[in-house]
């Protein structure tokens, strides 16, 4: 089970007197002057003064500038539908690689007999190979534009950072099956919101024939959030359960 009595000693009522030192901790503190920079306008100078965080590539062939091009005439930027490509790309790939340990942790629990819901495998695996396959759906929709897929655009590698601490919690051999479950209902939740937008981009800009791949797509990323909640919702209640019978 998740959840146990234990020797937890991150909270402050197990120092009263400590705790009272640190609400106090404020009163010490030496005010900046003398022509020192504040804390705020440190952050402010940085705010008025970074890059944006990177560019989305310009076409590596003829072609693509070509497409680009008219598309640009027409009133549309391929720009903005490519960045979004570029971060659902880069977000498909990392899907691939969380059920691929999500599976590992949880064959490992039915090995050794880890009192923890048992998920079942053949079906996440099932759920991996479409993540696989939305990533190669992606691919070529990028070359379709003449668009470079393996370069990363800027909202890819923003969403890349914000993954990084729901990857952190599955692949880190400490969590639970539960624990795990709860970081990828966040990524899944991320996910269909992700492909909505790409479906409604894909209207604007056209593209017809693929706007009804993403809606496929979304089908099935539907199908895991569903699940995937399932799975979670009875991991916790079985715990609660567990722990009103012990």
């Amino acid at each position: 089970m998740d959840q146990h009595l234990g020797m937890n000693r991150t909270g402050m009522d197990m120092s009263p007197i400590h705790s009272k030192e640190m609400l106090h901790v404020d009163e010490g503190i030496p005010q900046v002057t003398n022509g020192g920079s504040s804390p705020a306008a440190i952050e402010n100078y940085f705010l008025e003064n970074a890059d944006p965080l990177g560019s989305v590539p310009l076409p590596g062939t003829i072609k693509g500038a070509a497409k680009s091009t008219m598309k640009m005439a027409t009133g549309h930027h391929p720009e903005v539908f490519i960045n979004k490509l570029g971060e659902r790309l880069a977000y498909e790939r990392s899907g691939v690689r969380i059920y691929q340990q999500l599976i590992a942790k949880c064959t490992h629990a039915a090995d050794a007999l880890t009192p923890d819901l048992q998920l079942p495998i053949e079906r996440m695996q099932q759920f991996c190979r479409q993540e696989e396959e939305h990533f190669d759906l992606l691919t070529q929709c990028l070359k379709k534009l003449g668009a470079d897929p393996t370069a990363q655009t800027p909202d890819a590698d923003a969403s890349g950072v914000a993954a990084s601490g729901l990857m952190k919690v599955i692949t880190d051999p400490r969590t639970s099956i539960s624990q795990c479950l709860q970081a990828m209902l966040a990524i899944e939740l991320a996910d269909n919101a992700a492909w909505e937008l790409l479906i409604l981009l894909a209207q604007d800009m056209g593209m017809t024939d693929m706007a009804q791949q993403f809606e496929h797509a979304l089908q099935q990323e539907d199908v895991h959030l569903r699940e995937v909640r399932d799975w979670y919702e009875k991991s916790v209640r079985g715990q609660a359960k567990m722990s009103l019978l012990s």
